[in-house]
C-alpha cells in the first residue's frame, strides 16, 4: 500500500524497544500498544476532534507522553490523507515542525503518533479554552511567529522535494511545554516536483486563511502558504479571528480590518487588548506590516518565507523599510462618493447574501477542514 511503500522505517526502531534519548527515528506501533497507552481511547484522554478523527493523549511504557490521531472511519479519502501525512512527517525534521513518533495501520485502524504538546494549539490560547488565562505575552507571541515561520520556510526551501502545507492556521501551530511553536497537521500537504511552479488540485484549507488565487483556481504554490501565514501573523498580533461577523449577513476579514489602521499608522490600537499595553510597539508594527505584505492580492508581490523569517527577526532593515514605504501602505485614495477605495490585498466585506460564490467556497472548504486538537 502507498502509505507503507513511501515510508521506510529505521533499522533500529523496533516496536517496544526503548529509544535512545537523541534518537529521532519513527517506528511502527501495534494497535494493542496504543490502546494501552490511551486507556483504550478513553473519552477522558481525548484532546480534540476534527474531520480526520479524534486526538488522544497517551503514555507509553517508558513514561513518555504522546498524542495519537485516530481515523474515525475508513475511506479512500481518509486513507490518502493518512498516507500523505505519514509520508511528509517521515521526510522532515526541524525544531519547528511537529515530529512523527510513528504510526499504526492494522485492519481499518489508521493512527498517527506524535510528540505530545503540553500547551495544545495557538488557537486554544487566542480563541479557545485557554484564551482567558492570558498565557501569551508579547515576547512569546513574537517567538511563536518566528518559530512557525522557520518551520514553513524549511518546508518551502530546504525539504526535498519542496512541500506546500496548504492548511497553515492557528489550530495547526502547536505549543510545547516552553511555548515553542511546532507547525503540525500535514494531511493536506503537497510535494512539489523539481522544476514545477505549482500544482493544480482540489481546494482544501480553512476559510479566512485561503489565498484568493488558490480558492478560485485551485493552483497551489508556496505563496499560498505565505498568504495563510500572513493572516496568522495578524491574528497573533491582534487576537482577532481571521473572519468576524459584523452583522448576521456580513463578514469582515482580518486583512480588511488591519490595512486601514496600518495605513494610518495606528499600530498600538491593533495590539490584542489582552496584552494590556505590555508589548513592544515597534515589534507589533513589524508583525502587522509583514502580515499584510504576506496577504497581498498578487502572489508575486508577497515575500517568500525565507524573507519573512528575516523580516520578523529584524535582520533586514532595508527590506522592511521598502515594505513600510511601499504602495501598500500609502494613504488610500477616496472615491467620488468620499469613501475610501479598497486597497491592495483587500475587498469589500463578505456579504452572505450577495457573494454566493464565496458561500459555496466556504461550504466546500469547511467540509474539507481537518483541525488539530484545540
Amino acid at each position: 500500500m502507498r502509505w507503507f511503500s513511501c515510508c521506510k522505517r529505521s533499522e533500529g526502531a523496533q516496536p517496544g524497544r526503548k529509544k535512545k534519548k537523541k534518537d529521532t527515528t519513527w517506528r511502527i506501533f501495534s494497535l494493542k500498544e496504543l490502546q494501552s497507552a490511551t486507556n483504550n481511547f478513553n473519552y477522558d484522554n481525548k484532546l480534540g476532534e476534527g474531520g480526520f478523527g479524534s486526538v488522544y493523549w497517551g503514555q507509553l511504557w517508558d513514561g513518555s507522553q504522546i498524542a495519537v490521531k485516530r481515523l474515525k472511519s475508513w475511506s479512500n479519502k481518509a486513507e490518502k490523507e493518512f498516507a500523505v501525512e505519514v509520508e511528509v512527517l517521515a521526510r522532515v525534521r526541524h525544531k519547528s515542525l511537529l515530529s512523527l513518533r510513528g504510526y499504526c495501520a492494522e485492519g481499518q485502524e489508521r493512527l498517527i503518533v506524535y510528540d505530545y504538546m503540553q500547551n495544545l494549539s495557538l488557537h486554544s490560547h487566542l480563541h479557545g479554552q485557554h484564551a482567558a488565562e492570558c498565557h501569551l505575552g508579547w515576547e512569546r507571541r513574537m517567538n511563536i511567529a518566528i518559530d512557525s515561520a522557520e518551520g514553513i520556510a524549511y518546508l518551502h526551501h530546504h525539504a526535498i522535494p519542496h512541500i506546500i502545507h496548504r492548511d497553515v492556521k492557528a489550530s495547526n501551530v502547536l505549543l510545547d511545554a516552553n511555548f515553542q511553536a511546532r507547525v503540525a497537521d500535514f494531511g493536506f500537504a503537497k510535494l512539489i516536483p523539481d522544476g514545477a511552479t505549482h500544482v493544480t488540485t482540489k481546494v482544501k484549507g480553512t476559510l479566512g486563511y485561503l489565498a484568493p488565487e488558490y480558492a478560485m483556481l485551485g493552483k497551489a504554490k508556496e505563496s499560498c502558504d505565505v498568504y495563510s501565514f500572513g493572516v496568522l501573523l495578524l491574528e497573533l498580533a491582534s487576537g482577532k479571528r481571521p473572519v468576524e461577523k459584523i452583522n448576521p449577513t456580513t463578514k469582515l476579514t482580518i486583512t480588511e480590518w488591519a490595512l486601514p489602521l496600518a495605513r494610518d499608522k495606528k499600530f498600538k490600537e491593533m495590539a490584542d487588548p489582552k496584552l494590556s499595553d505590555s508589548f513592544d510597539e515597534a515589534e507589533v508594527k513589524r508583525m502587522v506590516i509583514v502580515g499584510l505584505a504576506c496577504t497581498q492580492k498578487t502572489p508575486e508581490q508577497r515575500p517568500v518565507m525565507s524573507e519573512v523569517v528575516e523580516l520578523l527577526r529584524g535582520e533586514s532593515a532595508e527590506k522592511f523599510s521598502d515594505l513600510e514605504n511601499g504602495d501598500l501602505f500609502k494613504p488610500e485614495p477616496t472615491t467620488s462618493a468620499g469613501n475610501r477605495a479598497s486597497g491592495p490585498g483587500t475587498s469589500d466585506a463578505i456579504s452572505e447574501e450577495k457573494d454566493s460564490k464565496e458561500d459555496l467556497i466556504e461550504e466546500a472548504v469547511d467540509s474539507e477542514t481537518v483541525p488539530s486538537a484545540r
